[in-house]
């Protein structure tokens, strides 16, 4: 069983900063690719941004540069350093991950339970 687990929300003002941390942990083979989304209340659940194991990066029109998005795959952990926050980055974070589970290299997305971050104005 994959567990990812988020930590690192919270509340700050508008353009403070916050940086969220996803580790997986469990039993798998490797990770192709982690990333972030965030659901903002009586809104669809959007992508932040995602990145592979090999480093390549898909970043939100919405997010691009204020948000960075780094891993470490030696240690099955994904980060989201957020600056310049904005009240309408306020969301519930979650992590997801392509997670592959099998030697012949079959794969399953899974999802953290999410981390609140909220932006006062």
């Amino acid at each position: 069983q994959v567990q990812l687990v988020e930590s690192g929300g919270g509340l700050v003002q508008a353009g403070g900063s916050l940086r969220l941390s996803c580790a997986a942990s469990g039993s798998f083979f490797s990770i192709n690719a982690m990333g972030w989304y965030r659901q903002a209340p009586g809104k669809e659940r959007e992508l932040v941004a995602t990145i592979s194991s090999g480093g390549s990066t898909n970043v939100s029109d919405s997010v691009k540069g204020r948000f960075n998005i780094s891993s470490d795959n030696a240690k099955n952990t994904v980060d989201l350093q957020m600056h310049s926050l904005k009240p309408a980055d306020t969301a519930v974070y979650y992590c997801t991950g392509e997670i592959v589970i099998a030697q012949d290299g079959s794969s399953i997305g899974t999802w953290g339970k999410g981390t609140q971050v909220t932006v006062s104005s």
